[in-house]
């Protein structure tokens, strides 16, 4: 069987998606692209890749290739997706998906046309211990889940002033857009991607615009979101994010849901990037908390699983559909946010 001929493009975010791939034995990074020459050098000789680019296009038209990954800023992931795909590759795009629903769409449609695989990178679903949180809420352990709740807080984690976060036309938000679009889709994951059919959101910039204005240094994005997003089947989720907040925290993540039969909290510990989940369930009249201490094997990583999907010609998962319903979602959070009001979804 011949190796998955992987290349990468954006080299920031992009470390991550070469050490996914190589971290599969029938995988092989044979190219990278990345307008920094220096940081094309210096990625590419530490990742042994044969073969780099200044420009993605040149990339196409030189290599084979048969997976992509696009990590770039923002604005870059619809026209350099849909390259990708129509130069007849799969793509693992970064998210957010893109800069709008809209976007996202047409993303999508190309991948029909060309036949190719759109996968989103919602990268805390192949952690071993959500993995293993997943099976049991598929199970029934919850039963029918009518309320969620998904944050991430920083006290004060923002992106480096003057770079391409912090500017709406590149990144398309803040925090939200950002941090917010993993534990929301973490959530909707979890709750089984249940259609939106109300939003009302709010965005803030209490704290990080005037610090970027002493920097002299541009940042036009909230630096903290809020939502309420009510679906077709009655649940509700509560959405929180910021870069900046007064918490005691550094770093907080916390995404629960409550369901009729039992509830849930994935988390992070000690303001890490390490995570436990544990289970609130009724049992002999009374209350179990259970830890799930021993999780079952994840995936490795979305790279490693795109490759696993390929070769075994079996569905992925973080499919484009999923990645445009966040992308919906988040276009209504800024929307109502800037309209003051509620936003319908759904078309009803």
């Amino acid at each position: 069987m011949e190796k998955v001929r992987c290349g990468v493009i954006g080299l920031g975010i992009g470390r991550a998606h070469l050490k996914g791939y190589q971290s599969h034995p029938m995988a092989e990074v044979v190219a990278v692209a990345d307008p920094d020459e220096s940081r094309l050098k210096s990625v590419g000789d530490e990742y042994n890749v044969p073969h780099r680019y200044t420009s993605a296009a040149e990339m196409f038209r030189k290599e084979k290739l048969d997976v992509v990954s696009v990590a770039t800023p923002n604005k870059f992931h619809m026209p350099l997706s849909v390259e990708a795909l129509k130069a007849g590759c799969h793509v693992i795009c970064e998210k957010p998906m893109a800069m709008s629903a809209r976007e996202a769409r047409l993303m999508a449609e190309t991948a029909r046309k060309a036949k190719k695989r759109l996968m989103i990178n919602f990268s805390y679903r192949f952690r071993d211990e959500t993995m293993a949180l997943k099976k049991e809420v598929d199970g029934g352990a919850l039963g029918d889940v009518y309320m969620a709740r998904t944050i991430w807080h920083r006290r004060r984690g923002m992106p480096k002033f003057g770079g391409w976060f912090g500017q709406k036309d590149l990144a398309g938000g803040g925090p939200l857009i950002d941090l917010g679009v993993h534990r929301i889709d973490l959530a909707l994951w979890l709750m089984g991607y249940p259609k939106p059919a109300w939003v009302m959101g709010n965005t803030y910039g209490a704290i990080a615009p005037a610090l970027a204005k002493r920097e002299g240094k541009k940042f036009d994005v909230e630096d903290m979101a809020v939502a309420m997003i009510s679906f077709e089947n009655g649940a509700t989720l509560w959405v929180e994010a910021s870069w900046a907040a007064n918490v005691a925290e550094a770093e907080m993540m916390e995404t629960r849901l409550f369901g009729t039969a039992g509830g849930c909290v994935h988390r992070n510990v000690n303001e890490t990037y390490q995570f436990e989940v544990e289970l609130f369930l009724p049992r002999a009249g009374g209350h179990f908390d259970m830890k799930l201490r021993r999780p079952e094997p994840g995936m490795g990583s979305s790279m490693h699983h795109m490759v696993d999907c390929i070769l075994n010609n079996k569905p992925h998962i973080a499919t484009a559909e999923e990645g445009i319903l966040v992308m919906e979602v988040l276009d209504a959070i800024y929307k109502s946010a800037a309209r003051k009001r509620p936003v319908k979804l759904g078309g009803k």
